[in-house]
């Protein structure tokens, strides 16, 4: 039976209401006191239910659309269980054997309300039943002779349920990398780490996960099962005949293919999920040094200045104002050297001057250290340079290869990771000569692909 055609329309009114979370409330109590009274409830007992949960806690109980003025003058319990009956959450069911007015929860309603206790409360780790219950079913097809065909269809409904779970607690644990920057002082981003993410995620998800009954404590077992029944073939036949539908060896042999399947998929998500927690672990740390050093870093000073300008509504004139309370004179800010020196005499000068030294090339390593050029160009970068410049598997530098400064630190890298063993590319002449365009000197270098790679 399709529950949602059963569903009458005043059923989605209890969204669209006002009274809502009232309504949910009466739901859940309702429903708890349904279960420890054996699923049967009678009219007194829910109107006492509601009653002692009112007297608890006040609340505000506005006219709804399927109420009439005489609904006003009842107390809330009876408003709320009227309405609950009229718009199809509830429904009554009469004995007229004893004489008395039952309620019961329809079957559609039953699966909102288990929605609204996931949404309201902290719900047990789910990953254990799953993983278990998978583990149990596997274990009676393989040795128990009555097992049917469908406990392999129930180990596959949980291997899917245990993967959307790992899979919702993986997105829920990006809602803490947007908490994270939204904390402004030491103290408040400690308390949301240690009572948030350590108490939510960490013991309730994560820490169960790597301990006590984890999901690799069975996973080689149930491996190996799905291993041993896809080679046992004989089994397959006699588990397709023992099936009332029409389930053939192959069909059995996709079942469990699909499940394992799930179970690799069981396992990335698990990795990726020590890979968010440790990268959520070191983006803490380094907010949480930043929080409590950044009166007294510079690094930090600088972040706060941009900061305050990318705010600023006339940039500007922010830039203009802070320029204006800026000592650009201090030692802190350019050098460890003061800006300005008394000058000596002349005579003083010449004595202590030094004779001209004369000018040495620089080796390529020299230049790159001295430079830093190898964080600004990525290996990718300079291959594409020379791939650019590559005709005939060559690639002749000439007067017109370079003509600005980035050509001439580009060709310095290229000539660097020619050298290199995994280098793709290699130069031809190691002695070439020397090239002058008037304003940058280097080598006729020819660079050539390397015939093994």
């Amino acid at each position: 039976m399709i529950l949602m055609n059963e569903i009458p329309d005043r059923f989605w009114g209890l969204f669209r209401s006002i009274n809502r979370s009232t309504y949910i409330e009466a739901l859940l109590r309702i429903n708890e006191e349904y279960e420890y009274s054996n699923y049967f409830l009678s009219r007194e007992v829910c109107l006492q239910v509601l009653d002692e949960y009112f007297n608890q806690k006040r609340f505000v109980i506005w006219q709804d659309e399927l109420e009439d003025e005489a609904d006003e003058t009842e107390p809330p319990a009876f408003r709320v269980l009227n309405w609950l009956l009229r718009s199809g959450w509830l429904r009554k069911v009469d004995d007229y054997a004893s004489m008395t007015v039952h309620i019961v929860i329809p079957d559609y309603a039953a699966v909102m309300i288990e929605a609204f206790f996931k949404l309201t409360t902290d719900e047990e780790d789910e990953t254990q039943i799953y993983i278990q219950n998978i583990y149990a079913i596997l274990f009676s097809l393989k040795n128990d002779p009555r097992a049917s065909i469908g406990l392999l269809n129930t180990a596959y409904v949980n291997t899917k349920r245990l993967n959307k779970t790992l899979q919702d607690m993986l997105h829920n644990m990006d809602k803490f990398f947007a908490s994270l920057l939204e904390q402004k002082a030491y103290g408040e981003l400690l308390k949301d780490h240690l009572e948030g993410y350590v108490e939510e995620i960490v013991k309730k998800k994560y820490h169960i996960l790597k301990t006590s009954d984890n999901f690799y404590l069975y996973k080689n077992d149930i491996k190996r099962w799905i291993s041993s029944m896809r080679e046992d073939v004989s089994w397959m036949e006699e588990m397709s005949v023992r099936s009332r539908s029409k389930v053939t060896a192959a069909d059995i042999s996709e079942k469990l293919d699909q499940i394992e399947r799930g179970f690799d998929g069981i396992e990335h998500r698990i990795a990726n999920m020590d890979k968010e927690h440790s990268r959520y672990i070191r983006a803490t740390v380094t907010r949480l040094n930043y929080l409590l050093n950044q009166e007294d870093n510079m690094k930090g000073l600088v972040i706060r200045l941009l900061n305050h300008l990318s705010d600023a509504e006339d940039q500007e004139a922010a830039i203009q104002e802070t320029g204006n309370f800026m000592n650009l004179s201090q030692v802190s800010i350019l050098s460890e050297h003061a800006l300005y020196k008394k000058r000596k005499p002349r005579s003083v000068f010449k004595e202590t001057l030094l004779p001209d030294e004369e000018s040495v090339e620089l080796s390529s390593e020299e230049i790159l250290n001295l430079n830093r050029l190898k964080s600004r160009y990525s290996k990718k970068e300079i291959e594409s340079y020379l791939d650019s410049h590559i005709e005939n598997g060559r690639m002749e530098v000439t007067e017109g290869t370079v003509t600005t400064a980035e050509d001439f630190e580009m060709l310095i890298l290229a000539y660097d990771y020619s050298t290199r063993r995994k280098s793709i590319y290699a130069v031809e002449d190691p002695e070439p000569e020397l090239i002058d365009n008037g304003r940058y000197r280097y080598p006729r270098l020819v660079f050539v692909r390397r015939k093994e790679l």
